[in-house]
């Protein structure tokens, strides 16, 4: 029951977060929160998947939108029945809650994938990625921060960022989770207990 009686206040969490990701995105662009770049450097591979501003983000943002005008009293009617209508509004929810998955778990993967690769930095061999190949392990290797020289705290800068978007989208996947499991038992049980009323009529 609580479950159900939260579904519909799930759907306005993805606005904030979604927001929360596009901003966190864009900052990724701007190394130690400046724009101009040290000769040289250029963007990470990994801002031209746009995880946080596309598809954690705007993506996110336009399902909760739709989810939201869906759980609306005012939504017009699909069928003659009630009972119809909240059946079709349940699973339009359904698809949109599962395409929340998708895009919100690609964004969370993605980060991650980056995370673990480490930020594009200039160090004493030139500009590379010089920690993909310690598989993550950087993270916890203090000292080795300062082999990056350009852009200034390049590796606290993704880290943090990355970090945070890591997060936003897992709170969205558990989010459309949560809302997929909702609507299943909306549906699931309205259904079963027409079936019910039906078999003593």
């Amino acid at each position: 029951m609580a479950l159900e009686t939260c579904g519909s206040c799930l759907s306005c969490l993805l606005v904030p977060l979604a927001l929360w990701s596009i901003v966190v995105n864009i900052l990724l662009y701007f190394p130690n929160g400046k724009a101009p770049h040290p000769a040289g450097y250029q963007l990470p591979n990994h801002e031209w998947y746009f995880e946080g501003i596309c598809f954690s983000g705007v993506m996110i943002l336009l399902l909760a939108a739709i989810l939201i005008t869906l759980e609306c009293s005012a939504f017009h009617r699909c069928c003659q029945s009630e009972s119809c209508n909240k059946t079709y509004r349940s699973f339009i929810s359904i698809v949109l809650a599962l395409l929340g998955i998708a895009f919100s778990g690609y964004s969370c993967i993605i980060s991650t994938l980056h995370l673990i690769q480490g930020p594009f930095c200039n160090s004493s061999s030139g500009w590379n990625y010089i920690f993909k190949d310690t598989a993550g392990g950087y993270l916890t290797d203090y000292p080795a921060w300062t082999k990056c020289t350009e852009p200034a705290n390049i590796v606290e800068w993704n880290i943090i960022l990355l970090s945070i978007l890591i997060a936003l989208s897992g709170l969205q996947l558990i989010i459309c989770i949560l809302k997929v499991a909702a609507e299943l038992k909306r549906t699931l049980c309205g259904t079963y207990s027409v079936f019910v009323q039906a078999g003593i009529l």
